[in-house]
């Protein structure tokens, strides 16, 4: 039964009004399915926990390390021909001879190298092995350290990745360590990535143990109840493990890159304790105000649960952006983010309802606060100061805006100093044997062995041909040296050495050279600076696709929550605006090398190509999760009383303090998976943290309150044809009502009286 508001009420007579019993509503369909069985619902959940257990045991060791090339890019169709014809010309490990202080041509260090080479050579699994005792002299330079003390012995692996981890898995114990006069150490791109996997298998374990037992204090202190606590928790354990098995099965059809289990760990445990901390504290609220636990189950999720819904939905559009783009590095984040936050959602919304009716009343039971609270004052109003913070942000709505949007950009305007390079050794610690290995050859052999570019030439070619091709090639500026051709039938290679570094911009502007070169015969330029340039040639042309998927579907799933024109282009541009302080401090951070001691990484002087992509995608999905939250009870708020700013103050009121709380237990998630040693999952967990923080505590808390507060009435504004869509397909968090009409007067920014409330619109989330 609906009862008449004003638009001036004052919190206590809100507070009252919000007491009073109402007829409840006959449970929806969706509540009767959720709890008519609630035990079995649990025992089946616990079933299929434990048969995902096991379904995902061991993902991680069938996880790959790499994905960061376009699949059909020229220089990976170059990269697999020359691997298939000439697997001498791609090694990938290389085991580091150090004589000490003896020369690497005495006499018995040359016999002990050459021993070993052969050993090698008759690996299973190994093919194309050399070594500088062994090499021609054109590339005995290229082989040999500076000093004379250290030289390399390169290899092949075969296989996939698994193939290859196991190979060095068993023939590494052979050769790493003393050998009679030498020292030898292992590395090369197999080693690396086989150590990247192993690494982050380790910290990953690592970040749960330390994000656990944070969130389950962090959670006890904002809800009491130690019960209530348990509740997100579990429901963030079962996303994890059911998105494990998801990954799993997906193995067997693609390919899935082994730092989508980071983002399956940060997601799972925040977005279920996100999901669950709504729905819980609503349902509390709900007993709070007299509901029977069925009732206030169906009450929550009416409100809270078509928010949860809603917000799960924009978090994996954002997510699902990243499926335009070629790199299963990027894919697989978008195969577990959208496993593991919709898998959050159904646990939410299925499974926590029907743990909710068992519990009853004693989802309050052990309130650790009570030990505290015993003998002080009773606490204020809940909200009271987030109240008061919102009606000082809009009584200064300009200045707030302003200056706010100020500081975003200043955070921001590192980003503009961006270099993009390629991930390499450096993602690891500097004590990781293959990073110690690279680091020796990056600054003790000449010509960056391995850093160089290699040209496939197919197709029937004269000697001559060749010559005069190799001659076009070594007059071009930024070339050092050009060899080859090494000729089998109609297919032939050449190695060019460019005279900086592997990757720099000299070096990615040859790549161009190179393929503009008149030959007469069909080439492809591959190596690391190919790569890297076909991997921004492919971000660019797919990255404005992904932009306008992730815009559009976002303006229309917040026009289907607010029926609002404005809301939604607001809700992109402040929660892009959000990311500035995160991009801003990738690049101080990480890539001008500040902080690297304290936060132990080696800076490469570049960050990798697709990390923006991918953190962007992340970080504003998870401000539109919070966007949603906020948005669905100002609107709540608004429909009862057609008061803007008073719903703007309100909306503050009942979620700032659960926003804020929601996303400092995320940032702990965030940040445990930031003490990472691999430096990619270092600056994804800190990144993100730190946009997820600016998102709730400046953007939400600030910007939000002062740019509705300029726009006024007008922010509610659509078009007829636009209104009546939404009454027929809008969603909401609340009962079903009559909403305020459109008088058309929005622009002027004036309050209209209250229209009829809707029934236990006075309960909060």
């Amino acid at each position: 039964m609906a009862e008449v508001d004003t638009p001036k009420r004052s919190g206590e007579r809100r507070a009252e009004e919000g007491t009073r019993q109402t007829p409840a509503p006959r449970p929806g369909r969706w509540t009767r399915f959720v709890t008519a069985r609630p035990r079995l619902s649990l025992l089946v959940a616990l079933v299929l926990t434990g048969l995902a257990v096991l379904a995902g045991g061991g993902v991680a060791d069938r996880l790959g390390s790499g994905g960061w090339e376009d699949p059909g890019a020229e220089s990976t169709y170059a990269t697999k021909a020359l691997e298939r014809r000439f697997p001498a010309s791609q090694p990938n490990l290389l085991l580091l001879v150090d004589a000490g202080r003896a020369s690497v041509d005495d006499p018995a260090v040359a016999a002990e190298a050459r021993a070993l080479a052969g050993r090698l050579a008759g690996e299973r699994g190994v093919t194309g092995v050399g070594s500088y005792w062994q090499a021609d002299a054109s590339a005995a330079p290229a082989l040999r350290a500076e000093d004379g003390h250290e030289a390399l012995i390169a290899a092949r692996v075969t296989g996939d990745e698994s193939a290859m981890g196991r190979t060095l898995d068993r023939i590494a114990p052979h050769y790493r360590g003393a050998h009679g006069p030498v020292q030898v150490k292992i590395g090369g791109i197999v080693a690396v990535r086989h150590e990247m996997q192993t690494v982050i298998k380790e910290d990953l374990t690592r970040a749960e143990l330390i994000a656990l037992p944070i969130t389950l204090v962090l959670l006890v202190m904002v809800f009491g109840s130690a019960v209530a606590a348990l509740l997100p928790l579990g429901i963030g354990i079962v996303a994890i493990l059911g998105t494990n098995a998801v990954l799993r099965g997906l193995t067997g059809f693609t390919d899935v890159s082994v730092f989508a289990l980071n983002l399956t760990t940060a997601l799972g445990l925040g977005l279920a304790i996100d999901y669950a901390l709504f729905i819980v504290r609503r349902y509390r609220e709900e007993l709070s105000a007299g509901a029977e636990p069925l009732t206030a189950v169906g009450a929550t999720l009416r409100t809270a649960g078509r928010t949860v819904l809603f917000s799960a939905l924009t978090v994996a559009v954002s997510l699902a952006a990243m499926l335009v783009f070629p790199q299963y590095f990027l894919r697989s984040f978008a195969y577990a983010g959208i496993a593991v936050v919709l898998l959050a959602a159904a646990a939410a919304l299925i499974l926590l309802p029907a743990a909710l009716v068992l519990l009853g009343h004693r989802v309050n039971s052990l309130d650790l606060r009570r030990l505290v609270r015993r003998g002080r004052e009773p606490k204020p109003a809940e909200g009271t100061a987030w109240a008061r913070g919102a009606g000082l942000v809009m009584r200064r709505a300009p200045l707030f805006a302003l200056g706010t949007t100020a500081l975003l950009v200043l955070l921001g305007l590192p980003f503009l100093g961006v270099k993009f390079g390629t991930a390499d050794d450096r993602q690891l610690p500097s004590t990781a044997e293959s990073h110690v290995v690279q680091q020796h050859i990056r600054e003790g052999f000449p010509g960056s062995p391995g850093g160089g570019l290699e040209v496939l030439a197919e197709g029937p070619a004269t000697p001559s041909r060749y010559a005069a091709y190799k001659q076009r090639v070594a007059a071009l500026p930024g070339v050092a040296r050009v060899e080859g051709p090494l000729v089998e039938g109609d297919t032939a290679y050449f190695t060019v050495q460019p005279e900086g570094e592997a990757v720099d911009d000299s070096a990615q502007r040859l790549v161009g050279e190179l393929r503009s070169v008149r030959a007469g015969f069909g080439t492809k330029v591959t190596g690391t600076a190919a790569v890297l340039v076909d991997t921004k040639h492919a971000l660019a042309e797919r990255l404005p696709w992904a932009a306008v998927f992730i815009a559009v579907v976002t303006l229309l799933l917040v026009f289907l929550l607010t029926g609002s024109v404005l809301i939604p282009l607001q809700a992109v541009v402040l929660n892009a605006l959000s990311l500035t302080a995160m991009f801003g401090a990738v690049v101080w951070v990480f890539q001008d090398g500040h902080l690297s001691g304290p936060l132990g990484f080696t800076s490469p002087g570049s960050i990798e190509t697709t990390l923006p992509v991918l953190m962007f995608c992340v970080a504003f999905g998870l401000s539109m999760d919070y966007g949603v939250f906020l948005l669905s009870r100002i609107k709540e708020e608004y429909d009862r009383t057609g008061d803007h700013n008073e719903a703007v103050r309100h909306g503050l009121q009942r979620t700032g303090g659960l926003i804020t709380a929601a996303a400092v237990i995320l940032a702990v998630v965030m940040v445990a998976i930031g003490t990472s040693r691999v430096t990619n999952t270092k600056m994804l967990g800190l990144g993100i943290a730190l946009a997820v923080l600016m998102d709730a505590m400046v953007v939400r808390s600030l910007l939000v309150p002062a740019v509705m507060r300029l726009t006024g009435r007008a922010t509610w504004w659509a078009p007829a044809p636009l209104r009546r869509l939404h009454r027929r397909f809008g969603l909401s968090e609340g009962e079903p009502g009559t909403p305020p009409e459109d008088t058309g007067s929005g622009a002027t920014g004036r309050d209209e009286p209250a229209v009829a409330a809707r029934p236990g619109d006075g309960r909060s989330v």
